[in-house]
């Protein structure tokens, strides 16, 4: 008997251990943890990253036309005769049947009228813009990584109200029950208990699946396993924050990498124009030439030629008549700049509006925070005062029923105002062009 308890006892105690160590620990995170997150692993930002280096190597391949540029030729050829002419009527050969051809030759720009020097501007800029874009899509993914924390918040909150909700529900439903069973209150009372109870359990679901959902979506956004276990540190609260809307604009105009990006389209519209007046110059290049000949692959010679020749020079090419091609180039470049200068307006102005618009709607969440705790106060002081008129039956089941779901609503209202008020200001700061943390 002894020998059994301490069997069952063992088998107990590793079956418990298993089911401990089956449940998957629950990893919280803050807010700081979970940008870190987004931003090592968002493949979005991956690619702008290897966007940079794509960017460098165009810079590098564009300053490699500064350079002298190297190539080589090797040929053979074989005559049907072998080369000859008559000298006081003797047969001279004059060249071999079999020829074997080697050049190489360096040529080295000198003058292009400025074209590869502003194309290399214009590649160099292009890796600046690349880098600007990386820090468009960081701001973007620390905003979506703030709402999406936010969203598990308040979403949790909203849970918490309507397990609160259901255990007032069933308080009431316990006190109806009690006067319906000595005959004060009518059948009725209770129904309409049971049937608020019922409606207040399913809205307690909903809030359990948007619960979930928030997670899922959260989980997703930090490229993890959709249906690992989170919790998250709860940082919803009111923290008045009193900038001005032109201390904001200001920042957002100084910090906003897009407007950056902007100036650097217009850099490269520039430096485009400088590419078509090149077609203006004439282009000088220095050239070398050296050449192998012989009958032979290894080309040393043969005995009525050299093995040997090199020749050294410069060209200049102009372009005279080109029935005005460069100067319609040219034209259709500096259109190019007026439209990057005009998308920098347009950038400048959606900017001003969304810093207004992130602003204002801080303000307004701002005050309904205000006004929804008052609210709480009032729906709380409604509830206790119903409560204790139905127990003296100077108030009836409705007005009981319904000051619990007007605290519900009330509460319900705080957090979406708590949460709106949070997320505007993350709103705002990116619109700002701020980092965060």
């Amino acid at each position: 008997m002894r020998m059994r308890w301490l069997v069952g006892l063992t088998l107990f105690f590793i079956l418990s251990g298993g089911s401990v160590l089956a449940q998957e620990p629950q990893e919280t995170l803050n807010l700081e943890e979970s940008i870190k997150i987004a931003l090592e692993r968002n493949l979005q930002l991956h690619s702008a990253i290897e966007g940079i280096a794509g960017s460098e190597f165009r810079r590098r391949a564009a300053f490699t036309d500064f350079l002298p540029k190297w190539s080589g030729q090797y040929s053979f050829s074989r005559l049907n005769e072998t080369p000859s002419t008559t000298v006081l009527g003797r047969q001279i050969a004059t060249g071999t049947r079999d020829n074997y051809n080697f050049n190489t030759t360096i040529n080295q720009p000198l003058f292009a009228g400025g074209s590869i020097y502003a194309n290399y501007r214009l590649e160099a800029l292009g890796v600046d813009l690349s880098k600007t874009d990386v820090e468009t899509v960081k701001r973007n993914i620390v905003l979506q990584v703030r709402e999406g924390y936010f969203n598990i918040l308040t979403a949790l909150k909203l849970r918490d109200v309507a397990e609160q909700t259901v255990k007032q529900f069933e308080a009431q439903l316990e006190v109806t029950k009690a006067f319906f069973e000595v005959g004060i209150v009518p059948k009725n009372d209770l129904l309409q208990a049971e049937v608020r109870l019922a409606q207040a359990r399913q809205n307690l679901i909903k809030a359990e699946n948007g619960v979930a959902l928030a997670k899922s979506s959260f989980n997703t956004l930090l490229r993890r396993e959709i249906n690992t276990p989170l919790s998250v540190v709860d940082i919803l609260e009111y923290k008045p924050s009193a900038p001005r809307f032109e201390e904001c604009l200001e920042e957002a105009l100084r910090l906003r990498p897009e407007i950056k990006g902007a100036e650097l389209n217009i850099g490269q519209a520039k430096e485009g124009v400088k590419i078509a007046k090149s077609g203006f110059f004439p282009t000088v290049g220095l050239s070398g030439v050296y050449s192998r000949f012989g009958d032979e692959p290894l080309v040393q010679g043969s005995k009525s030629k050299d093995p040997w020749s090199w020749t050294l020079g410069w060209l200049a090419t102009w372009t005279f008549g080109d029935w005005g091609k460069v100067a319609y180039k040219v034209g259709e470049s500096k259109v190019k700049v007026t439209q990057a200068e005009d998308l920098k307006v347009q950038l400048v102005e959606g900017i001003t509006l969304e810093v207004k618009q992130d602003y204002l709607n801080m303000l307004q969440a701002e005050k309904n925070i205000g006004v929804a705790e008052k609210a709480i106060e009032q729906a709380e002081e409604n509830l206790r005062m119903n409560e204790e008129r139905y127990k003296y039956q100077v108030a009836t089941a409705t007005d009981v029923l319904d000051a619990v779901t007007l605290l519900a609503q009330a509460r319900v209202n705080y957090y979406g105002a708590l949460s709106d008020f949070n997320v505007a200001k993350a709103r705002l700061e990116r619109a700002m062009g701020r980092m965060y943390p």
